[in-house]
């Protein structure tokens, strides 16, 4: 038996949890901002000032380096995430709980592929764990690269129109 309540108060859950034992209950809040979301961020500085306070300074800091490499790139979120395009995308980047994820899938060189193994998370992303300091020199030479290899790509795009 599948039982659907309507409730306007949270608490009121618990109450129907015991008269209804053995079945399924299904919940909607009729009132309030139950069901509703923050509304999601639609600028970087939106998305910062919505982290943890902790992670704030890192996440500027993250800005003004990518800002200092690559002063062309255009700032917006994409994928819920503060994200830098100059030719196409170019660095994305996130705070979680424990780690500035870092988002660019990084070709080039061996030996920046080297620096960036310690970092390697899953699907090409990179994890900069914040218990230890922020590696911004490792993250310009990223975001360097990218930068070539965006514009790389959009000179054989170019060439392909011709």
């Amino acid at each position: 038996t599948r039982i659907w309540l309507i409730v306007s108060n949270p608490a009121d859950i618990l109450e129907y949890r015991g008269r209804f034992r053995g079945h399924v209950v299904q919940y909607n809040y009729e009132q309030g901002n139950m069901n509703k979301r923050p509304a999601a961020p639609t600028t970087i500085d939106e998305y910062i000032a919505g982290c943890a306070p902790e992670a704030r300074p890192v996440l500027e800091q993250i800005r003004a380096v990518v800002r200092e490499t690559a002063p062309e790139a255009v700032e917006t979120i994409k994928y819920g995430m503060p994200t830098f395009r100059l030719n196409g995308n170019l660095v994305f980047f996130a705070a979680f709980k424990t780690h500035i994820g870092f988002y660019p899938p990084v070709g080039g060189p061996a030996a920046l592929k080297k620096a960036l193994a310690r970092y390697a998370g899953p699907k090409d992303s990179l994890r900069f764990p914040l218990a230890e300091p922020m590696p911004y020199e490792l993250i310009r030479r990223v975001v360097t690269q990218r930068v070539k290899e965006n514009a790389a790509k959009a000179k054989a795009r170019a060439q392909t129109k011709k």
